[in-house]
């Protein structure tokens, strides 16, 4: 199978981790028959500086022709003014919007080698298995802040939220 891929490596460390991510995705491909075509564009505070927006329009329209996109890290002390018009994370923002990508999951689970490089108690981490679902398109991203919760315990299920604008945002 041929694969279109948008790699947007961004900023920082974000073309070094990506660089890296494509390197994987080349030898998976060799080893299962698949390729890849790599479409490079600018997000971020190196499309701040090519082109005054943290996204230009072009490269939207490629992130839309192809198969998936590969996203590095943005911003950076470069472009850290809060004054500025312009910020690198408005990339990322209108690539979630435009794109509909409307989740961010994050899975959590203790790597059993890994059980004792932190401060927390093993016996209270050892079972740690869960997914944090993160809401991307509105509320926390989008609106301006208006209260937020500490932990609700629903259905044996404990909630963290964030309310922004007119909408609650679980995190």
């Amino acid at each position: 199978m041929k694969f279109s891929i948008a790699a947007l490596l961004g900023d920082g460390v974000g073309p070094e981790v990506a660089t890296e991510a494509i390197r994987v995705l080349e030898a998976v491909g060799k080893k299962y028959g698949h390729s890849f075509q790599f479409h490079y564009g600018l997000v971020g505070g190196a499309a701040i500086d090519a082109h005054g927006i943290a996204l230009a329009e072009e490269t939207l329209d490629m992130c839309r022709s192809c198969d998936a996109v590969m996203l590095g890290a943005v911003g950076g002390p470069k472009w850290d003014d809060p004054k500025a018009k312009v910020h690198p994370e408005d990339g990322l923002l209108a690539l979630r919007k435009e794109l509909e990508l409307f989740a961010n999951l994050r899975p959590v689970k203790v790597l059993p080698m890994l059980i004792n490089s932190t401060s927390l108690k093993p016996d209270v981490i050892k079972d740690v298995d869960m997914m944090v679902v993160r809401e991307l398109t509105g509320g926390l991203y989008f609106g301006q802040p208006r209260s937020s919760g500490g932990l609700l315990k629903a259905d044996g299920l404990w909630i963290a939220w964030s309310i922004r604008s007119r909408r609650l945002s679980v995190l």
